[in-house]
């Protein structure tokens, strides 16, 4: 089962959460401070899968353990927050924690959200990530067992689809034409290029949080299309 890092200066916090994971099968191991945390992890790199750390704590505060974490680990960190540190918020995910959650919590979310990212992490991190697996950001397209995955969901993708996601995954940050991108999914020269922006814009709305303002799925003005992301 997963180890879990509950890291907060609030010993009763500290507790509850000790039972509520306890209860669902993790192992816990428990930090007063950043500082305490990081040794944590220098100990335990191979046990511990995830990491619940509040951000205001005496010494080293939350945001600043976070961002030494990254230093050397992807593991997924969960922050816990009180509702009045928004600029707190925004600042750890930006030195990149990958959730938060508000205090007072409902064990029901927690437990969920750690559910969540678990699954991201095992999938997409390496612990289960299939040998033909092409991953950019949250996106994996396994060409073997044709699938995509979305942050660990299963996405529903038309064959078309699949093809562009496939041909922009396979080369990160390459811009391809529209004409480039239609030859290659159809075989086809010339013919209805101009069907590919609408492609884009359905993947947009199964792969992007805010098409609008997409993450991965790039426009290149006059150009073409790429994907990138982190």
């Amino acid at each position: 089962m997963y180890g879990i890092l509950v890291c907060d200066d609030e010993r009763d916090i500290r507790g509850a959460l000790r039972i509520y994971l306890t209860n669902e099968g993790y192992t816990v191991y428990e930090a007063g401070t950043g500082l305490a945390a990081l040794e944590l992890l220098q100990l335990h790199p191979e046990e511990i899968h995830l990491v619940l750390m509040d951000v205001m704590m005496p010494g080293m505060d939350g945001v600043t353990a976070t961002a030494k974490i990254r230093e050397s680990s992807n593991v997924p960190v969960i922050l816990l927050t009180a509702k009045s540190e928004d600029t707190d918020k925004l600042t750890g995910l930006a030195c990149g924690a990958d959730d938060y959650v508000t205090k007072p919590f409902q064990p029901l979310e927690v437990l969920a959200r750690v559910r969540a990212q678990l699954r991201r992490f095992t999938v997409l991190g390496g612990l289960e990530k299939p040998a033909s697996a092409l991953t950019v950001g949250d996106i994996m397209l396994d060409d073997d067992a044709k699938t995509v995955t979305l942050s660990g969901e299963a996405v529903s993708l038309t064959p078309t689809e699949y093809d562009i996601l496939k041909l922009l995954i396979r080369s990160p940050g390459k811009v391809f034409s529209s004409r480039e991108i239609y030859a290659a999914v159809s075989g086809d020269t010339y013919g209805a290029e101009g069907s590919v922006p609408v492609h884009i814009r359905h993947l947009r709305e199964k792969l992007e949080i805010d098409p609008a303002n997409p993450r991965y799925l790039k426009v290149v003005w006059g150009k073409g299309y790429k994907l990138e992301g982190k």
